[in-house]
């Protein structure tokens, strides 16, 4: 199996400093501070990466199971929310929601719902991220 990699630079301190991050493939580089990360100035941040690759992981997995049992999905979008909190004992990523929309045809609600749950439950990035509450919001829209 293949492996992934990515790479950060961070430069200065934690407040006044700023880093970058990129992929090997070259499909992404950005900058990231700890304005990006803890405020709402533009720029990326880890959580929000982590969001990007639970997101595609789950849609994936999702569209994966429902085609080797038959299921031929049309499109599969899901949204990510990752929740950074901190407590006394520093910061961490408390939660992530899944919300997904799917167009499935030929599928009702329930079994929908039980491909989705083994989704959340199977795809390789929510395995990695299983210390974290994961939440799911599933909707069939055909």
């Amino acid at each position: 199996m293949p492996k992934r990699k990515a790479n950060a630079e961070w430069k200065g301190t934690l407040q006044d400093g700023n880093g970058t991050v990129a992929l090997e493939s070259g499909a992404f580089q950005g900058l990231y501070s700890f304005s990006t990360r803890f405020e709402n100035e533009a720029g990326t941040n880890p959580e929000e990466l982590i969001a990007a690759a639970h997101a595609g992981c789950f849609s994936m997995a999702l569209s994966a199971e429902l085609g080797k049992s038959g299921y031929n999905p049309e499109s599969v979008k899901t949204d990510a929310t990752v929740h950074l909190v901190k407590d006394d004992s520093g910061f961490s990523i408390s939660e992530i929601d899944l919300d997904c929309d799917a167009h499935i045809p030929g599928i009702d609600e329930d079994t929908f719902l039980t491909f989705a749950e083994g989704a959340k439950k199977n795809c390789p990035v929510s395995k990695v991220l299983a210390g974290a509450k994961i939440n799911l919001t599933a909707r069939l829209k055909n």
